[in-house]
């Protein structure tokens, strides 16, 4: 393997999305915890972002007043299409830096960036304003998450040599996906020499608890070796890799990650081989491939809670479990404040957001007709 920029930095990274709930807000107490063993296990990457809610405040608690501000690096993030005037895009950055206290950012992004949004970048010149916070030293390194597809990110990389990395949803399951296009970004962002660090490696927990067949062919290969482990170290395995982002919700999945990632050895060969028939069952799956980052939920005019009635209909079309797709569809359309799937306007604010492209209007449409 070359070298490359993150080469050093220990392959797992603690995505700071999914953090435990103690009520409605975050387990400050368990985060806690789950820090302290994630740097007592060596790892120091930890990623966090302005619209991640409550999560740069928690962080601020669980890590930053309680740890040495050289043993770990930060990484947070600048969301545009929230933002409506550009003035208000740059007071992120201040608003993150005071929410985390961290004094510096180690890791600056320009968030989610895709075919739909990401002009509202450079209108806004938010490229020239990290470039600048980088120059004042109050961002490390910058960089920006992509879902793109391939021919977006080639331009990008071009027209922005100064994109240190990129952090893009690489994963086996999307690998070959036609939406997601997970190998086409992964090699435009190596042609460019560019550094990566990998979100969704477990596909929003999909691949966590993979389809039956898969996960049977996964437990004959290695009955000790968990589904998720699978799934993370076939994306450190990959050359170019800075780390691998892991939204971590409780402290069995941080001792589970660290279990195997401790002592990282990438896939050999055989290893190798079972992720390729396990893309070959996944390629049979219906499943929708939401990884519910609720991005989509956000000015939804119907309040509806997207990723809730998917999950559903992924327990009929992933197990064909159709009793238990009721129950949980009913149970997400029930929930104070939650609109029907019925109810959807087909606005496709949604399908604008969704970093996955998915279909969400006809995907509402079908719930309600098999589920409601």
């Amino acid at each position: 393997m070359a070298d490359w920029f993150g080469k050093s930095t220990p392959k797992l990274g603690f995505g700071l999305m999914r953090l435990p709930k103690r009520g409605i807000g975050i387990d400050v107490a368990q985060t806690s915890e789950m820090v302290d063993r994630f740097l007592d296990a060596g790892f120091t990457y930890f990623d966090t972002a302005h619209v991640y809610a409550g999560s740069e405040s928690a962080i601020k608690k669980a890590l930053v007043d309680r740890h040495p501000r050289e043993g770990y690096t930060l990484a947070t993030k600048l969301y545009a299409p929230m933002a409506p005037t550009e003035s208000s895009a740059r007071k992120q950055f201040q608003t993150s830096l005071k929410r985390t206290g961290a004094g510096y950012i180690d890791y600056y992004l320009l968030h989610s960036l895709m075919e739909s949004n990401y002009k509202k970048y450079e209108r806004m010149n938010l490229w020239g304003y990290v470039r600048d916070l980088k120059r004042q030293g109050l961002v490390r390194h910058m960089g920006f998450s992509f879902h793109g597809g391939p021919k977006l990110l080639d331009e990008l990389l071009t027209r922005h040599p100064e994109a240190e990395f990129v952090q893009l949803q690489l994963n086996y399951a999307d690998w070959e996906d036609a939406s997601i296009t997970s190998r086409a970004n992964y090699e435009v962002a190596r042609a460019h020499d560019v550094s990566i660090v990998v979100m969704e490696p477990v596909k929003g927990g999909k691949l966590a608890n993979p389809p039956r067949d898969v996960a049977e062919l996964l437990r004959e290969a290695n009955p000790q070796a968990s589904a998720a482990s699978w799934a993370i170290r076939f994306a450190a395995s990959l050359d170019g890799i800075i780390t691998v982002l892991s939204g971590m919700s409780n402290l069995a999945q941080l001792d589970d990650n660290v279990s195997y990632m401790r002592g990282f050895k990438p896939l050999d060969e055989a290893e190798r081989e079972v992720i390729r028939q396990a893309q070959v069952l996944l390629g049979k799956s219906s499943a929708i491939g939401c990884t519910a980052c609720r991005y989509c939920c956000d000015g939804c005019p119907m309040q509806i809670d997207i990723p809730a009635v998917i999950a559903a209909m992924n327990l009929k079309l992933a197990n064909g479990q159709i009793k238990q797709a009721r129950a949980a569809y009913a149970a997400a359309i029930g929930a104070p404040g939650a609109g029907s799937a019925a109810n959807c306007i087909a606005c496709g604010q949604c399908e604008s957001a969704c970093p996955q492209h998915l279909p969400i209007i006809k995907h509402l449409a079908d719930a309600a007709e098999q589920l409601g």
